[in-house]
């Protein structure tokens, strides 16, 4: 089965696009083509898309699916009669909502994504630049400013992670590839330990790592599964001495570890529940 979804907005579509992800995540029999459609903030253009939205069910012989953030009536009124199953987001939770605080709804688009906090604006910012300022080790001496350190063998997630942990949630994180260095003195970084209790490792199955290997180095002895074996065996041996806690990234999405870091940073004790 397949079915075309669209994502509409009248400004970024972020929210539209993350709860419409949720929902159809839980039907992964269909096959779903996802199109993002921000900016239908005008008639015209919603009258464009309603085309659109024409020529997808002539070719999917089904109407399309439409996950929507419309505020503005008159163009939200123009999807509704278009051929498609209009769900809006907001419709449900914004006037009950409303009636329970006693306050009216501002209705204006783009809140949720805006800059309406300048200082947490700006330590996201911060954030951000320290991740790429800190990436692979690059400044040792920068972990004891860190809220948060991952350290891991090589293509473990350390790098996606800390953007992420940056990006959303203002998190200074930084990253240690555990190094042929590090193996060979069978140990981590004096830096690094210094830093231990801001400091997460992760781990990962040896054949998924051999598989994500292989694609950067295909054929090579780094991508090797006796490699990949040795390396996430030392690597545990080192969370285990310094007392690190440890997070398998195997299955995990970006988003799953970064909530367990967020959990763990915020906890009295700083361990992962």
């Amino acid at each position: 089965m397949k079915r075309t979804v669209y994502f509409v907005s009248e400004s970024t579509g972020i929210t539209a696009e993350t709860m419409g992800h949720s929902l159809l995540s839980q039907f992964d029999t269909v096959d779903f083509e996802q199109v993002y459609m921000p900016y239908i903030n005008t008639e015209a253009r919603a009258r464009a898309l309603c085309q659109r939205m024409d020529e997808a069910y002539g070719r999917d012989g089904v109407r399309p699916i439409v996950f929507a953030t419309m505020l503005d009536q008159e163009i939200g009124d123009i999807l509704r009669r278009g051929n498609c199953f209009y769900l809006e987001l907001f419709e449900q939770f914004v006037e009950p909502l409303s009636m329970e605080l006693g306050v009216a709804p501002s209705r204006k688009s783009g809140r949720s994504h805006a800059i309406t906090k300048p200082s947490m604006y700006t330590k996201r910012i911060e954030a951000i630049n320290f991740a790429m300022a800190n990436d692979d080790g690059m400044r040792p001496d920068n972990f004891r400013y860190a809220d948060v350190v991952l350290v891991g063998v090589s293509r473990s997630g350390k790098t996606p992670t800390c953007l992420y942990l940056a990006m959303h949630y203002g998190l200074r994180a930084a990253n240690h590839p555990i190094t042929e260095e590090d193996f060979e003195r069978g140990d981590l970084p004096p830096e690094l330990i210094g830093a231990k209790q801001h400091a997460f490792g992760l781990t990962i199955d040896a054949q998924r790592l051999q598989a994500i290997r292989e694609e950067r180095r295909r054929g090579s002895e780094y991508a090797s599964p006796e490699r990949c074996r040795r390396d996430i065996r030392e690597a545990q041996t080192m969370f285990k001495r310094h007392a690190i806690p440890v997070l398998n990234t195997t299955s995990q999405s970006i988003e799953e570890i970064a909530s367990q870091i967020l959990r763990a940073v915020k906890s009295p004790n700083g361990t992962t529940a």
